[in-house]
């Protein structure tokens, strides 16, 4: 089998010139790609392809890539290597071998001269389908060449519309452009117009509904097939998440047109939040992205065996590492793990991006086992560990192994116990009950709310907040404010006192006489 590969546009006898390619857009698209309904979300470096082919062997219909950086993605061969791996074979060349790099349109879409073999191993292959490459941006050339560079491996190019942290406000892209809507526009109608593939894009909402919709019709208009909405706002992040809001999604819903696709994101801690989301807001899929790292079987089906959408995390560790060994290390990794040999040069390790997201995704995984303080022996391993000594990553597997058979030969599970798990389940959202889920199976990391990051010091409120609550007020700004008055005399002396010393003669500082020294004994 092979990749599908765009056919080239016909001509237009009369005039000449390559007319339009059709392709889908809108619901015909989401039905050409069979209507998913659970979606792993875009993440940066966490949904590389190792993590989407365990996702989708955990219920996962689609995916999306980490998000890449457009320009970079463009200019940059490293950077392509080091994020995506798509199976291209170079074009036959005609001329003499030459030293100098070639062309971006060489080094990875070059597909469109020869058909790529399926091969499961790399990014955008057929096991790797349904498939969204998603890309920040601000400039619509820098996002135009990186996308035609992608988009013979996927099935539609993304743009970040989303991204709440520091490091988007600075380089002006994700949410940070929410007040550049023209910008926005030309952004994805550049790619409407251009791409061989629909574009699609993911928002956070805004402050008032009325305004969330206008943004949305604004994505929508500038030719995005599918609209991802997060119900969060720009500035809910870290200790301040908080909930997302459906409503917000639902009232999208109710105003777009009928036929608008809507993937929804927000407050999926466990498999019925993706059910009661699907309801709650009307849209077509749910997006995932925190809770599918502590828990890849999140996406299974609500009424699925409890031992199943909570598996054991010994066992799951050992199915995504295996995937990353066979990824990495090719059909000889059977071979090299008896020989003990399964490891790269840190240079090689570099262009092999499920490699490089390892001890992340162990440290989400096994995060209920390093909560018990006598497996903090294995996460003190997994921090030192270097992801490219293959060999030592899967030791850690073995302690993990070790401490789950222990636990489970003094206490064994019985269905009566799951049973009386599944009984203490609340309603999502706010409604939701925290499950006593056992240390050995995979479950959902829960923040604590802003209230509970408040209280516990964790996050500081509003300085206008703080003022009002002598609760919140700065033990150090409230002795500061306490001794300025007393000490308003002694601040006055102390100028005199400088006055003084400023208009009296000074000799050289220590640092101009080693200066001088070391002049001197350098021409001696």
């Amino acid at each position: 089998m092979t990749i599908p590969i765009p056919v080239e546009a016909p001509m237009d006898k009369d005039e000449g010139e390559v007319m339009p390619r059709a392709k889908l857009h809108g619901r015909a698209f989401y039905n050409s790609i069979g209507c998913p309904r659970r979606i792993v979300a875009p993440m940066v470096d966490a949904s590389e392809l190792a993590w989407r082919i365990l996702s989708r062997r955990y219920g996962a219909d689609a995916a999306y890539s980490p998000m890449l950086h457009a320009r970079l993605f463009a200019d940059s061969a490293p950077y392509r290597r080091q994020s995506l791996r798509p199976q291209t074979p170079s074009p036959p060349s005609s001329s003499p071998a030459s030293t100098s790099p070639a062309p971006a349109s060489q080094t990875i879409a070059s597909a469109s001269t020869s058909a790529s073999i399926c091969d499961p191993t790399f990014d955008g292959d057929l096991a790797d389908r349904p498939l969204h490459i998603q890309f920040c941006a601000n400039d619509p050339a820098h996002l135009l060449a990186a996308a035609k560079l992608a988009q013979l491996h996927c099935d539609a190019v993304d743009l970040n519309l989303g991204c709440p942290q520091g490091i988007a406000k600075k380089g002006r892209y994700g949410a940070f452009l929410q007040e550049h809507p023209d910008l926005i526009r030309d952004l994805i109608s550049t790619l409407h117009k251009n791409l061989d593939v629909p574009v699609t894009a993911k928002i956070r909402v805004l402050d008032s509904k009325e305004k969330t919709l206008a943004y949305a019709r604004l994505v929508l208009d500038a030719g995005a097939s599918i609209l991802t909405v997060h119900g969060r706002r720009r500035d809910q992040k870290s200790h301040n998440t908080g909930l997302a809001d459906w409503s917000y999604i639902r009232y999208l819903r109710d105003n777009l047109p009928p036929d608008t696709v809507i993937y929804a994101n927000g407050n999926i801690l466990y498999n019925s939040d993706v059910d009661a989301c699907l309801a709650a807001t009307g849209a077509d899929a749910v997006m995932a992205a925190e809770t599918n790292l502590y828990n890849p079987a999140v996406f299974l089906p609500s009424d699925a065996p409890f031992d199943q959408r909570f598996p054991r995390v010994d066992r799951v560790v050992r199915e995504y590492l295996t995937i990353v060994r066979d990824l990495t290390f090719g059909p000889r990794a059977d071979e090299l793990q008896l020989a003990n040999r399964l490891e790269l040069t840190k240079d090689q390790a570099r262009d092999h991006p499920s490699l490089n997201s390892v001890k992340m995704h162990l440290f989400k995984l096994l995060h209920a086992v390093f909560a018990r303080k006598e497996n903090h022996y294995i996460r003190n391993m997994l921090g030192k560990v270097q992801s490219h000594k293959f060999a030592d990553v899967l030791a850690i597997a073995a302690e993990v192994d070790k401490v789950v058979e222990q636990q489970l030969e003094a206490t064994p599970e019985t269905p009566e116990q799951w049973d009386e798990i599944m009984k203490l389940a609340g309603g999502p959202g706010a409604d939701a009950t925290v499950l006593p889920i056992p240390w050995w199976r995979c479950q959902p990391h829960v923040r604590p709310t802003p209230e509970q990051a408040y209280e516990n010091g964790a996050m500081r409120r509003p300085r206008k907040e703080r003022a009002a609550d002598p609760k919140d007020v700065d033990p150090k700004e409230s002795s500061l404010a306490e001794s300025k008055e007393s000490s308003s005399g002694e601040l006055k002396e102390k100028r005199e006192l400088e006055a003084e010393s400023e208009s009296a003669p000074k000799r050289p500082r220590l640092e101009d006489e080693a200066t001088v020294a070391d002049t001197s004994s350098a021409a001696l």
